[in-house]
């Protein structure tokens, strides 16, 4: 699993690349997790891409330019719903995407996107939805209950995959969480000479991070390479102690311990997370999704998945809420409505 190789980048300059013949193996995991471009950007970082096979870094290099190809035009369609929003006088906060590569990462193509996330206030909606289809832009389905973003497509020349926009009013499902939207709008920051288009702090941004990677279970190397990534720029900067007084407010304190822990397993020796106020001690997170390079362990595997399915909650009529909602939707149901 590419997680084995992110993990010897982070160990230091004189760590033990893997031999020759285990690089092609490598160069089609990084492309298949979807993170070559992040890894491309960690090794000339480091110094460390000189130290590969030549195959191997035109191949990063390669999916590197064709990340900042469609970075580049993500961008300029992001641009423009962004001044349209800004000549309406909606207020809208991009989340992740290509501001989010170029700001912690410093590189348009260093990190991979393929959509374009919007967070606005509830109350524009339909004037968000009116303007987004102004640029070609249509409805994808009909709205879910309980969900908390609406999605627009728009086909992408050249491409078999659409542009999606989706519109999100929120970060998590209301009933399991006591997440006021408002304190992220409250600590917004504008951006860009704009007025109406804002970005999130640095230290909001790294709590929704969290937030994100918890609703995928952290089942992808790409959610440990951002959290790290904005742990490194935040530096000092970076209060964990205000972070999980935060998120005690918010009843999503055990979110964001399992998060951070799940992390700091997997990267032992990062400053960022040695010294870190609360952690939960390792369970079975060797055999969490992200890691498939050793046998599965069936038992491992499935506490792993009923502890972040379940018990991920600060409150329990909040699990309740999660068991009922899983028994109603089913899978399906429970990956719209976290």
């Amino acid at each position: 699993m590419s997680i084995s190789f992110i993990q010897k980048i982070y160990e230091g300059n004189n760590l033990p690349l893997p031999e020759q013949g285990n690089y092609e193996n490598i160069l089609s995991l990084l492309e298949k997790d979807g993170v070559s471009p992040q890894v491309y950007y960690l090794l000339k970082e480091r110094g460390l891409l000189g130290d590969t096979p030549i195959f191997f870094q035109e191949g990063l290099r390669r999916l590197y330019q064709e990340s900042l190809f469609l970075n580049l035009y993500i961008k300029n369609q992001q641009t423009r719903i962004l001044e349209c929003f800004e000549e309406s006088r909606v207020e809208v906060i991009p989340l992740k995407g290509t501001l989010f590569a170029e700001k912690y990462y410093g590189d348009l193509g260093a990190r991979a996107t393929s959509d374009i996330d919007l967070l606005i206030k509830v109350q524009d909606l339909t004037e968000a939805v009116q303007i987004v289809k102004s640029l070609g832009f249509s409805m994808d389905h009909v709205q879910i209950k309980n969900h908390f973003h609406i999605s627009l497509c728009k086909d992408i020349p050249g491409s078999s995959i659409p542009l999606t926009v989706e519109l999100h009013w929120d970060l998590l499902w209301k009933r399991t969480a006591n997440l006021n939207i408002n304190d992220f709008w409250n600590h917004a920051l504008v951006t860009g000479g704009y007025r109406y288009v804002k970005e999130l702090s640095g230290f909001l941004t790294f709590y929704f991070i969290c937030l994100h990677g918890w609703r995928h279970n952290m089942d992808s190397p790409k959610y440990f390479l951002d959290i790290i990534q904005v742990a490194e720029v935040l530096g000092s900067e970076m209060d964990y102690h205000e972070l999980l007084t935060v998120a005690k407010k918010h009843q999503t304190l055990k979110r964001i311990i399992r998060t951070l822990s799940i992390v700091s397993f997997h990267f032992l020796n990062l400053d960022h997370f040695i010294s870190l106020p609360k952690r939960r001690t390792a369970m079975w997170w060797d055999a969490h999704p992200v890691v498939k390079d050793t046998q599965p362990n069936k038992v491992k595997s499935y506490l792993d998945f009923i502890d972040y399915q379940f018990f991920s909650y600060d409150k329990v009529h909040h699990t309740v809420r999660e068991v009922v909602n899983w028994i109603g939707y089913g899978r399906e149901g429970i990956s719209r409505t976290k």
